[in-house]
């Protein structure tokens, strides 16, 4: 693939890929890949969510569900909504707290439909790593906000509050958290990171997995030799504070992703670790670092143990078309467009086509729930009864 850099990206992909170098020399020729990983998407001023760069959108490395079309947060405050209530109903905080806003536009759109559905919110939280989004985001909803006449207070945090009352929302954060790439060679897992060869980024064994670490699929199961895969111990970690810290509320999250066994398919050998850079995929996790997204597909299975420790009483997982048209997706765009004028409702379809299409994002895409402490707020497997998760739980 021909890419065209400017001499500042190539200067700083080349500055970062320096400092990688020089880790992992100092680690002694190796490093496990989540650690790269962590060094190419977060390191201070030079990682692809540190330093000032245009990820989102049309213009950028990828396009999420919330830049496509408003229509994707309007649906969401369906589910929403009725727990907003029922939390104000108890004098408890109806708020959100939202984990990597982006651009700020699925904070607008579930600001603007709350507004329009007559639910005052008494405030809208985000917790944003990347200080060029957070600055975006400012705007965009400090803009939007103004021209409603929202009286909704939206404010940033640098962690999540202890005892959170409300709703954490995330959508395409899961995927972006470091992961570790395992390799199965001769009946033994084997660590798969980084090393420089020529001074080149390669992959290299690492040391047996603790069998600990492992899902028993993978170790109950056999895989051809060569087989790869991901481990995502900093996730699960990640959805446990989450759901440690959820004293009563919902957390609601959007990614790509599989159930167990579906992820770890015999026929999925290289896993599903990808790099993306202007809207394309690219199948080398080492290329310009600084400048690429990595990612990979989240394993459900594991998130929805980790939350059930942790004492969620409902977890619910569908794909994302479901979810979709079970919250009411294709009444919202009735009631913002009207299908007999073409023109006008043309970009409402094109969208809808992208959300809900299985060879888009409708299937590949899931949404992921779970509820804390709820049930004495709300009737007994209120979860299944909240539009977007009234069909079949994948889980």
């Amino acid at each position: 693939m021909d890419i065209t850099l400017t001499s500042l990206e190539k200067e700083h992909s080349q500055l970062l890929s320096a400092k990688i170098a020089a880790e992992i020399s100092s680690k002694g020729g190796w490093i496990p890949f989540s650690r790269y990983m962590e060094m190419a998407l977060y390191e201070p001023g030079y990682g692809y969510y540190s330093a000032g760069a245009h990820k989102l959108g049309g213009g950028g490395d990828f396009t999420t569900a919330p830049e496509l079309s408003p229509l994707f947060g309007a649906a969401i405050c369906s589910t929403l909504l009725p727990v907003l209530e029922g939390l104000k109903e108890k004098g408890l905080p109806a708020q959100i707290l939202e984990f990597g806003a982006g651009t700020g536009k699925l904070a607008r759109s579930i600001l603007t439909r709350l507004q329009d559905l007559g639910f005052t919110l008494d405030r809208y939280e985000i917790i944003e790593i990347s200080p060029d989004l957070a600055q975006r985001q400012k705007s965009l909803l400090t803009d939007a906000l103004n021209s409603k006449h929202c009286t909704t207070q939206c404010s940033w945090l640098n962690s999540l509050p202890e005892n959170y009352t409300g709703i954490i929302l995330a959508n395409e954060v899961i995927d972006a958290i470091p992961f570790d790439v395992i390799i199965y060679q001769s009946g033994i897992w084997h660590w798969y990171g980084v090393t420089l060869n020529d001074k080149k980024f390669s992959w290299k064994f690492g040391k047996p997995v603790e069998r600990n670490l492992l899902p028993d699929c993978l170790l109950n199961s056999n895989f051809s030799d060569g087989y790869v895969t991901e481990l995502h111990t900093p996730a699960n970690s990640w959805i446990r504070q989450v759901a440690q810290h959820l004293q009563t509320g919902l957390c609601l999250t959007f990614d790509y992703g599989f159930p167990e066994g579906e992820y770890f398919h015999p026929q999925r050998l290289g896993g599903t670790l990808m790099a993306h850079h202007r809207h394309h995929a690219i199948q080398d996790l080492f290329y310009l670092p600084g400048l690429c997204d990595l990612t990979s597909h989240v394993q459900w299975s594991q998130i929805a143990r980790a939350v059930l420790d942790e004492n969620a009483d409902d977890v619910f997982l569908t794909n994302q078309a479901a979810y979709l048209l079970d919250a009411g997706i294709g009444d919202i765009a009735l009631e913002i467009g009207n299908p007999n004028d073409p023109q006008s409702f043309l970009p409402i379809s094109n969208a809808l086509q992208k959300l809900l299409s299985e060879a888009e994002m409708g299937e590949l895409f899931k949404a992921f729930a779970f509820s804390k402490n709820l049930k004495h707020l709300l009737p007994e497997d209120f979860l299944e009864d909240l539009p977007g998760f009234r069909g079949r739980n994948r889980l």
